[in-house]
């Protein structure tokens, strides 16, 4: 189960405006945190707490391919995304380094920015909290919770690597 409270964002946010080009000079966690989202609302990076949940619309993760886009936000504190639909790069991106992205097209549309909201990724629901209202979404695939409980790709190749 993943709770948290919600940053909303619209359609289309690209990944320059997830971890702007300028600041690819330094790829440490520290640096991408500080900067994430940081052309797309400046209070971002400084006030997101860990656990907090983007809900955005279409096409969230457009772009280029890089990779620092969802590590910036895991390493920001960013529990999970909700979108309407993910560029495809990006949602296997987020996967792999261990951040929980959800395709939910109705969630933009109902969920506000400062509501609490519980995502339940083998069942498939997102509760909004306080408003008795829930979600559905087509539940994620086994393999991918695993990998996302062992904290992303790496993680979970070691694990059973290890477990042979």
């Amino acid at each position: 189960m993943i709770e948290g409270r919600v940053w909303k964002f619209g359609d289309h946010i690209n990944t320059d405006l997830i971890i702007p080009g300028r600041y690819l000079d330094d790829y440490s966690a520290a640096n991408l945190a500080a900067h994430a989202l940081e052309d797309a609302d400046p209070q971002f990076a400084k006030q997101v707490r860990k656990g907090d949940i983007l809900v955005a619309g279409r096409n969230f993760g457009c772009g280029s391919s890089r990779e620092q886009a969802p590590l910036a936000l895991k390493y920001a504190g960013v529990g999970a995304v909700v979108a309407g639909s993910f560029a495809r790069i990006f949602f296997r991106n987020a996967i792999n380094v261990g951040l929980p992205v959800v395709v939910c097209p109705k969630a933009s549309q109902v969920i506000k920015p400062g509501d609490v909201i519980r995502i339940d990724l083998h069942q498939g629901t997102i509760d909004v909290v306080g408003a008795k209202q829930v979600l559905k979404f087509d539940p994620m695939p086994d393999f991918m919770r695993s990998i996302l409980e062992s904290g992303g790709l790496v993680p979970y190749t070691r694990e059973r690597l290890h477990q042979k």
